[in-house]
């Protein structure tokens, strides 16, 4: 059996990602390869994918040597769902009357039905979208001016609203955070946050005009050399896992599209360096 080395140094621990996910034909037959470890020295050990040219998994956890992984036992058990948390639904958007929650008649979930026009409210995730500005072989950052994570710095990036295309919302964020025009050049990860709710996607882009300034959410923004961004003072951990990868491939010489689940655990803060762990970590 050829057996593929693959070097991750994002500064994670690393664990086995249980079986390749159905919806990625790339992924249909795996292999489990030995490799070498994070810069902690942790052995890793990656599925790799047989069929050439699409996607490779893995899995990662932000808690560093003390979460070393027990192969064994992950391989003979199911990956646990996080749980999830969501706003009660006590009134219908509709009629104003009160709902229930109960199992509407073909499904599975409990969901707020209203009990008197029947309405179900379905709640689903909120996409977030931003840019990795690149300039001169830096990245812009935004320092936060509002909560969550004031005064931390973060990717500018924001709800993504009706009306507008991902790319577009994008730009539109980094016009209103770092009042900086952009062009957005490619797609370059997908993070999704179940706990939360949150679906992100990162585009690179470059500026238009070598201008920038804090808008009315930043409290100051600068462009940042890689080896001098600060990852103990970053505001998520969509944007240290994006910043990470994005090192990681500029280093390489060799920038892909990424696609992970970040599972945040129970407590942890957004901005906790160790409050997550990175799961189904795919990239072209």
């Amino acid at each position: 059996m050829m057996l593929r080395s693959v070097h991750l140094p994002l500064g994670f621990g690393v664990s086995p990602l249980l079986r390749c996910l159905p919806r990625f034909s790339g992924l249909a037959s795996c292999s489990w390869s030995r490799i070498s470890s994070s810069p902690e020295g942790l052995p890793l050990d990656v599925p790799y994918s047989r069929q050439h040219g699409v996607f490779r998994a893995f899995r990662m956890s932000s808690g560093g040597p003390g979460t070393s992984p027990d192969v064994d036992a992950a391989l003979g058990s199911a990956v646990a769902l996080p749980a999830i948390q969501m706003p009660k639904i006590c009134f219908c958007h509709s009629c104003g009357n009160p709902t229930k929650q109960v199992i509407p008649d073909g499904e599975k979930k409990i969901r707020p039905v209203c009990v008197v026009c029947g309405k179900i409210h379905y709640q689903n995730p909120k996409m977030v979208v931003g840019c990795l500005v690149e300039h001169n072989d830096k990245v812009l950052l935004c320092k936060r001016k509002i909560e969550p994570s004031y005064g931390l710095w973060t990717l500018p990036a924001g709800f993504l609203e009706i009306g507008e295309s991902a790319a577009e919302g994008a730009a539109r964020e980094t016009l209103e955070e770092a009042c900086a025009e952009v062009e957005v050049l490619a797609p370059f990860a997908q993070l999704d946050i179940p706990r939360i709710g949150q679906s992100y996607i990162i585009f690179r882009a470059r500026l238009k005009t070598p201008h920038f300034s804090p808008g009315p959410e930043s409290l100051k923004c600068a462009l940042f050399a890689l080896d001098d961004i600060p990852f103990d003072s970053l505001a998520f951990s969509s944007i240290i896992v994006t910043l990470k990868m994005y090192i990681e491939d500029t280093k390489s010489g060799n920038l892909k599209f990424h696609y992970c689940t970040i599972n945040k655990r129970p407590g942890a803060s957004p901005s906790d360096p160790r409050g997550f762990d990175v799961d189904q970590c795919l990239h072209s």
